[in-house]
C-alpha cells in the first residue's frame, strides 16, 4: 500500500514566509511599518536588518518624519550591511512638490563576505514584501547613495 505524507500546516506556512534562496522569513512589522511610511507619512526612513540567528528581516530603525538625509545616512552601520526604505521629498521642474519612495541595499565593501552573500540573495524577495516601492538604489559607499543620487533618480 502506497500512503503520502503531507507536510503539517506550520511547515507550509513557515514556508510560504521564508526566502526560498536564503531562508529569510520577514517579520510581520516590516510590511506593517512600511505601509504606514508609504499611506501616512510617519516616518521618514526605516533601516531593516537581518538576524541571522532568527533567519528574519526585522525593522532596527524608525526615522521620524522631521529626520533627515543626513539623519538616515548616519544610522546606516559603515561596516555591515542592511536594507533601508527613505521616503524622498523633491521639486518637479514645474515647481511641484512630489515624493518618492526608495528601496536601498547598502552593502559597504569592507563588510563580512558572508554577510554580503546573504543580504544579496534575500534582497529581491523582500523587496516584493513592500509593495510600493518606486526607486531602487545598491550602494557600496556613501557616495553611490549622495543627495544628488536621489535627485536623479528621482525625476
Amino acid at each position: 500500500m502506497l500512503q503520502f505524507v503531507l507536510p503539517s500546516d506550520d511547515f507550509c506556512l513557515q514556508k510560504h514566509n521564508a526566502n526560498a534562496a536564503s531562508g529569510m522569513a520577514v517579520h510581520d512589522d516590516c510590511k506593517l511599518k512600511f505601509l504606514e511610511l508609504k499611506a501616512k507619512r510617519t516616518y521618514r526612513f526605516i533601516v531593516f536588518k537581518i538576524e541571522e540567528k532568527q533567519k528574519q528581516v526585522i525593522v532596527e530603525k524608525l526615522g521620524e518624519p522631521t529626520e533627515s538625509y543626513e539623519d538616515f545616512t548616519a544610522s546606516l552601520p559603515e561596516n555591515e550591511c542592511r536594507y533601508a526604505v527613505y521616503d524622498f521629498d523633491f521639486m518637479t521642474e514645474e515647481n511641484v512638490p512630489k515624493s518618492r519612495i526608495f528601496f536601498i541595499a547598502w552593502s559597504p565593501d569592507i563588510s563580512r563576505v558572508r554577510s554580503k552573500m546573504i543580504y544579496a540573495s534575500s534582497k529581491d524577495r523582500f523587496k516584493r514584501e513592500l509593495d510600493g516601492i518606486q526607486v531602487e538604489l545598491q550602494a557600496t559607499d556613501p557616495s553611490e547613495m549622495a543627495l544628488d543620487v536621489f535627485n536623479s533618480r528621482a525625476r
